[in-house]
């Protein structure tokens, strides 16, 4: 009963909603951020199951440079007993490791130490809509902080990325995406331990159909702060092109995020359409974007600081094609075959 139940997407409180469910779509995403540097380098997996089998949505892209390799891969595997995200030789993403092989010029190899995991709480990123069967999206930030040893290959470029601040998430659904969502995540404060991030979107399953926002802060002490529920603690977000607004409220917690990137700036990244074994144009990435954040306790100032290596997204298919377009790209410009798949 429980493999059927946590096959819908949904997951009891307590568990561990690292590992994979079964459903059409399980993405992985890893974010490195190098203060000293200004280099930023992400990471993407989504592992989808389409009527035939499986196969993954791979990306690897950095901040300077402007690289981007993304691909549809024939094979993907997600761990059902762990965070684990496969495919072939081109991507084994696990707790402490992450290799990514999209070609000679587009490989990454780093071990992750340090961890600061998503604290074990009844729920995860998502809060009670973990319980929910059959949404089209759920999120869990499990790593809010760890340190990164290895480098990657961009370009012609190779970065040293020993010494990054390390974030990673999972998202999965139902469905895949759904029709408009906004994300955002920031290391590089001056408090090295200090994480933001949130993930909002319209949730729908079954007739329900509302808008939510989750954000969570790790505290430079520590302390974690997940604001999102409607009702208790609401956040009220407004996104336009290159700016995003969050205010959230909960408990003795008031957080005021502001967010800006230029609109020119952001990589164009693929979402998978799991039956059909195929990517679109589906989100507009900045990684190098600026966040100011404000966190007030009981009303009085607690804890403020800015990034200028923030990861910002606003995603919807129709926006995605739009800007391909406005860009004179074709509408499958998301993808290059790494080398190891071409025919």
């Amino acid at each position: 009963m429980l493999r059927r139940y946590r096959a819908t997407g949904a997951d009891l409180p307590l568990g561990d909603p690292r590992r994979a469910h079964g459903v059409r779509m399980e993405g992985y995403f890893w974010r490195f951020t190098h203060p000293e540097t200004g280099q930023v380098v992400v990471a993407l997996n989504g592992v989808n199951r389409a009527d035939d089998g499986t196969w993954a949505t791979l990306g690897l892209a950095g901040l300077r440079g402007g690289f981007l390799r993304t691909t549809a891969h024939p094979q993907g595997w997600a761990d059902p007993s762990a965070l684990g995200a496969h495919a072939g030789d081109a991507f084994r993403g696990e707790t402490d490791r992450l290799r990514v092989d999209l070609g000679p010029d587009a490989r990454l190899d780093v071990r992750i130490t340090e961890h600061a995991h998503w604290p074990r709480r009844v729920f995860g990123g998502s809060s009670f809509f973990q319980a929910v069967p059959a949404l089209n999206q759920y999120w869990h930030p499990w790593l809010l902080g760890g340190r990164a040893e290895g480098s990657a290959t961009l370009g012609d470029q190779v970065w040293d990325l020993t010494g990054s601040q390390v974030y990673a998430e999972k998202n999965w659904g139902a469905g895949g995406f759904p029709e408009a969502w906004w994300w955002g995540q920031a290391h590089g404060f001056a408090e090295p331990d200090a994480c933001v991030a949130f993930a909002g979107g319209v949730v729908s399953a079954a007739g329900l159909r509302v808008e939510v926002t989750a954000l969570v802060v790790r505290l430079p002490d520590g302390a974690l702060i997940r604001l999102g529920n409607s009702g208790t603690s609401p956040v009220r977000a407004r996104v336009s092109d290159g700016r995003w607004t969050l205010r959230g409220r909960g408990g003795p917690w008031t957080v005021d995020i502001l967010a800006e990137s230029g609109p020119d700036a952001g990589h164009v990244l693929p979402v998978p359409l799991p039956t059909e074994r195929r990517n679109v144009a589906g989100a507009i990435e900045h990684l190098g974007g600026t966040l100011d954040i404000e966190v007030r306790r009981r009303g009085r100032p607690y804890w403020s600081g800015r990034s200028t290596l923030a990861g910002l997204e606003h995603g919807g298919i129709d926006r995605a094609a739009s800007e391909l377009r406005r860009r004179g790209a074709p509408p499958d410009a998301v993808d290059s075959p790494p080398a190891s798949v071409r025919p």
